[in-house]
Parts: C-alpha cells; sequence; structure tokens
C-alpha cells in the first residue's frame, strides 16, 4: 500500500523508483470499457496492483469508469476498505481464502466473498448468523482450469446449501463465475468447453433459485478477444497496467493499452577496467578489452531476476547494454564499452518502449517468464513515485499531488 503523500519534485534523487503513470492507468481503463461495453468493469488489485500500488490504482481505474475492485486475499480487499474505499465508492470482491480467514470482518466491511467449497460456505454463514446480517457471496465454478472453484459433480450440493442458506437469510448469492485456463492462447479448444461448462452450471444454479446480480469468466485476455465470455462483468487485471496479457494476443500499443510502470535507477558507480577483469560472482563474464563498467543499484532483493543475468537489457547513455555478469542481492554491473555515463545518470530497466528503453516483454524474455511476473517482483524498497501526465497538462488537477512510497534504503552491503 501506498506511503503518505508527498509531492514528487520535493524529493531527493534515489537510488532506484518504479514510476506509475496513473493517467496511463486510466486510460487503459476507459479502452477495456469499450473493448466490454455491456458488462461492469472489474479492476483487479491483488499483489499491490501487480506491483504498482493498490489504493492509488484503485482510484484512478474507479475515476476512469471502473465499478468493482478484486483481490485475491481477504486481507488486500479489507486494506482497501481501511484505506477510505467505501462500499459506496466500489464493490470488493476477494476470492482466496482458507479455513478460519477473517471472514466476520469480511461481511461487516461488506465484500464480495468468493466460495468454492463447503468448507468455505459453512465458516461464511457462521460468522454471518455471529453477527446477526447477510454476507455476500459468489460462488466459483470450476469450469476446467483445475485450481479453485467446486467441481461441476459438487455444484448442485453447493447450490442447494447456499440457497438454503439465502433463504434462511444469512447469505445473499450475488454472483456467479469461474476463470479461464488457456484465454491467452486463442483457439484454445479448452476456450470453448470451459463455456459450455459456465452456461450448463449457471443455468443449472438460476434453476434452483439462484438470482445472481452478475456472472463472470472473462479475464484480461477475454475481455480483449472473448466478446461472447464477457457476460455481466468482465476482470481486468494485467491489461489494465498496460502489459498485454500475451505476446500471441499483440503488443500493448497494439491492444490500444499504455504501460503504467517505469522501472529507473541511478547509475551509481562508473570506471575503468583493463582486459580479462572478472564481473561479479563466479567471473561467468570477463571483460573482452579495455572497458568502461557501470553499476547499477538494484538486485534481485528489488526484484530484478537472477536468471536474467547476463540477458538483463537497461537503456544507459541512449544505448542498451546488459546485465554483465551475475546479478546480485542489490546490484548488478553493464559493460559501457569504452563509453562514460556521470554517476547519478538514469538506467531505465523498463518502460513504455515508446524512448527506446527496454519493456517488461524484454525482461520477461530475458528471465524465461512472463511479463506478469515482471512487474509484479518488484519489492518494496524500490519506491513508488506517482505522475499523472494529465495532471501536467492542467486536466484532473485536484489530483496534481504524486505519492512517493520512500521505503526502507538498506544500511549496507551484504
Amino acid at each position: 500500500m501506498s506511503r503518505p503523500v508527498t509531492p514528487a519534485t520535493t524529493c531527493a534523487p534515489l537510488r532506484a523508483r518504479a514510476e506509475i503513470d496513473l493517467a496511463a492507468l486510466r486510460a487503459n481503463v476507459r479502452t477495456l470499457r469499450e473493448r466490454a461495453p455491456h458488462a461492469a468493469l472489474m479492476a483487479v488489485v491483488k499483489s499491490d496492483a501487480y506491483g504498482h500500488g493498490a489504493v492509488p490504482c484503485a482510484r484512478a481505474a474507479l475515476a476512469a469508469g471502473a465499478t468493482w475492485l478484486g483481490t485475491a486475499t481477504p486481507q488486500e480487499a479489507l486494506a482497501l476498505r481501511a484505506a477510505g474505499i467505501t462500499p459506496a465508492d466500489a464493490r470488493v470482491m476477494c476470492w482466496l481464502w482458507t479455513p478460519g480467514g477473517p471472514w466476520r470482518e469480511a461481511v461487516e466491511a461488506e465484500l464480495d466473498l468468493g466460495i468454492s467449497g463447503m468448507w468455505a460456505l459453512r465458516e461464511v454463514i457462521g460468522a454471518a448468523r455471529a453477527l446477526g446480517r447477510p454476507a455476500r457471496i459468489q460462488l466459483k465454478a470450476d469450469t476446467g482450469l483445475g485450481r479453485n472453484g467446486c467441481q461441476p459433480e459438487d455444484w448442485p450440493e453447493l447450490v442447494a446449501a447456499a440457497r438454503a442458506a439465502e433463504t434462511e437469510g444469512t447469505v445473499r448469492v450475488t454472483g456467479l463465475w469461474s476463470h479461464f485456463a488457456c484465454a491467452d492462447e486463442p483457439g484454445h479448444p479448452s476456450i470453448d468447453l470451459q463455456l459450455a461448462a459456465f452456461h450448463e452450471m449457471t443455468g443449472y444454479a438460476r434453476a434452483q433459485g439462484l438470482d445472481p446480480e452478475v456472472r463472470h469468466i472473462a479475464n484480461s485476455p477475454a475481455t480483449l478477444t472473448l466478446p461472447h465470455a464477457h457476460f455481466d462483468l468482465v476482470r481486468t487485471g494485467i491489461a489494465m497496467y498496460g502489459v498485454s496479457p500475451a505476446p500471441e494476443l499483440g503488443t500493448p500499443a497494439e491492444l490500444g493499452l499504455r504501460p503504467v510502470m517505469k522501472l529507473a535507477a541511478s547509475v551509481a558507480l562508473v570506471k575503468d577496467v583493463p582486459a580479462g577483469h572478472g564481473v561479479s560472482y563466479g567471473h561467468h563474464y570477463v571483460t573482452e578489452r579495455d572497458t568502461t563498467l557501470g553499476l547499477i543499484p538494484v538486485g534481485y532483493a528489488d526484484g530484478i531476476p537472477r536468471n536474467a543475468s547476463g540477458r538483463g537489457p537497461v537503456l544507459v547513455g541512449g544505448r542498451w547494454r546488459r546485465a554483465r555478469g551475475r546479478i546480485a542481492m542489490d546490484q548488478f554491473v553493464v559493460d559501457l564499452g569504452g563509453e562514460r555515463v556521470e554517476p547519478g545518470a538514469e538506467a531505465v530497466l523498463f518502460g513504455s518502449g515508446e524512448r527506446g528503453e527496454p519493456t517488461a516483454e524484454d525482461w520477461a524474455q530475458a528471465a524465461d517468464t512472463i511479463a506478469y511476473e515482471i512487474v509484479t517482483r518488484i519489492g518494496s524498497r524500490v519506491p513508488r513515485v506517482y505522475v499523472d501526465e494529465e495532471d501536467a497538462a492542467g486536466e484532473n488537477a485536484e489530483d496534481g499531488v504524486s505519492e512517493v512510497d520512500l521505503g526502507e534504503e538498506p544500511s549496507g552491503d551484504r
């Protein structure tokens, strides 16, 4: 969650920073709403908004027309309420429960609670009875993903128990939902099979007397490519942050999205070294000639993937460089090839790509992972600096102050 609001212009130079463009986020939400004009939009802000900062991003998404917020854990959802996002501001849903979770607090906070099995239904009913007020629940169907959700053979029991609890007045079934396994793979046969299962399972629930407000299965890729899967609500996660859900679907620009996060650091040291000089642990990189090395003061403790050693791209001095030698806990090295930059010069690890810098997808390819992981893993000691280009142009002036999460700088090298 974000720290106290501070004008960006008053901040001292930072070792590293993740600049979060809230104007880009709002533009992405508007684009996604246009893709699903007949459905409500849930802005998914789990995992601290995929590393971007849950509260600022939630507020920006709501300002752009989202009416629901989604989190994985109840603790994440309760933190949104504690930050002042009220039931009048947004419906908030959470779905990753374990036995003994904060059911009472969630019911009191008027959250919508994802229910995947009988144990969870029993616990939420107990909390609702103890409080003397109904819980809002959404039954999740496992239509083929094989993770959370109720299997088809167990669905009649869960539906019947939920219907009985609704008749008793302890719950209100507000939604029926599921999640795609392969919506990011156009034409995958599981997509139609899951949709058929979803129609069958929701149809059964409604035939048994449940009358949910919303049915939903569409995640970011389905929102972008499967209009027949939008139903009453779409859940947009990674696309809201301007990252393509999959390279096969197109680049962010091709999808009409703007990357929201820019990760940059200040070059900490530049030095001349001779040919044959080993670089970082294990000397997996040895200089071939006399050269200059630049020290980038972020490492795997900040979320920079160690397995991108030797490949991770950085824009320094107007040119792409690569992480040379091992990426360490707090730092890594780039070979400047004899060129010099001043200490304090900006090193851009990733951004929108519009100024020639690498993107999160470039780092994903270097680390053999997905861009979701690249942005989400950026650690808490990297401050989030909130910028808003629309405000700088004079729009939405009441929101023109940036938020800075100052974090805690390490006291020494370990």
